[in-house]
């Protein structure tokens, strides 16, 4: 819906998009909400079916014990990810954590 596209960019009041396409504005205000809701609803079954991919027993995977260099004295940050009796576990340098919250912010999207 076109009206509700206007009101998620940057900057765009709700009640103005209402008042400039003759809607009434907390109606408007609920649709933005409802569709907010559908993107996330999808995302989270994507990020699903994804980590359901994941679990899948195949039989050419082969664990690895990787050890992160890790600048003396700095503490790691730490990611554990569990799906199921699948575990992840991440150590991610802090001098480089902007990275690692980007990659966080790609993988739960």
């Amino acid at each position: 819906m076109k009206v509700v596209a206007a009101c998620r960019r940057p900057g765009v009041s709700i009640a103005a998009v209402a008042l400039a396409n003759g809607l009434n504005a907390n109606l408007l205000r609920r649709w933005v909400v409802t569709e907010e809701q559908a993107q996330r609803a999808n995302a989270i079954d994507t990020v699903s079916a994804s980590a359901a991919r994941l679990e899948a027993p195949t039989r050419s995977f082969i664990p690895l014990q990787l050890e992160a260099p890790v600048i003396k004295g700095e503490q790691p940050i730490t990611v554990e990810l569990r799906r199921g009796t699948t575990v992840v576990k991440l150590a991610w340098p802090q001098s480089a954590a902007a990275e690692c919250a980007a990659w966080l912010r790609e993988l739960l999207r």
